[in-house]
């Protein structure tokens, strides 16, 4: 077989995998499992980053070591838990998509939540100060006033962790989850005689949707950076 019937006859598996006949696969399941992944994440992202930067000792010190224990961790080691650790303690197991999601839940909330950490203490000090000297509460100052000002800070970082994630996915192939360097393989058993090919196209399509959203996070860094700089400065600041 040449490599132009290989992609005649291929490329749709490759893209979307069995669907619709079968489950989905390919490119497709890849980008929809990183994207729901990061999805799930943000909240718990959110609630640890807050935690990290809480006055509470009692709070602060458990999801530090909370955070430090995953992102110490390799992901392999996470999907291996979510893979046979959790069936047994729940008696339930859950599909390759399932046990994947979950694993990058966990992995991907950890690393949001220094990025949460991050954006929050990236911010004045006088922010959260002024906001406490008008009355409201640790939680109330961190949900009206800092929370907006450091999520939209954060967005460039959320673009890279979604780079992370789509590289992150192809440990799926460990436990047969159908992404796209899974069916690559796949592919190369059925045609066995253009590997460089195959893996070339694969590196290929990586290296397009990680860089190009690396771009677009650096525009988007650099974007806010001239709102930021453009923006009046308040009265009642510069006093």
């Amino acid at each position: 077989m040449s490599f132009i019937e290989m992609v005649q006859t291929y490329w749709l598996y490759f893209l979307v995998g069995r669907y619709p006949e079968g489950p989905l696969g390919g490119l497709a399941l890849t980008l929809l499992l990183a994207v729901c992944g990061l999805l799930l994440a943000l909240p718990l992202g959110l609630l640890l980053g807050l935690g990290r930067v809480s006055p509470w000792p009692w709070l602060r010190r458990p999801v530090t070591a909370l955070v430090f224990v995953v992102r110490g961790t390799p992901l392999l080691m996470v999907v291996f838990w979510a893979y046979f650790f959790l069936p047994g303690v729940t008696g339930v197991k859950t599909d390759q998509f399932s046990t994947m999601l979950i694993a990058l839940v966990v992995f991907d909330g950890a690393y949001l939540a220094e990025i949460v950490r991050a954006g929050i203490q990236g911010l004045p000090k006088g922010q959260y100060e002024c906001a406490r000297a008008l009355g409201l509460s640790h939680l109330g100052a961190m949900r009206l006033v800092v929370l907006p000002q450091a999520l939209r800070h954060m967005l460039p970082s959320l673009v890279n962790q979604l780079v992370s994630s789509i590289k992150e996915t192809s440990l799926g192939y460990i436990i047969g989850l159908t992404e796209v360097s899974f069916v690559t393989t796949q592919i190369n058993t059925l045609v066995f005689t253009l590997p460089l090919q195959l893996y070339a196209i694969l590196a290929l399509t990586y290296f397009i949707l990680c860089f190009g959203l690396s771009r677009f996070a650096f525009w988007l860094e650099r974007r806010l950076a001239r709102r930021q700089s453009a923006a009046p400065l308040h009265p009642h600041v510069a006093t």
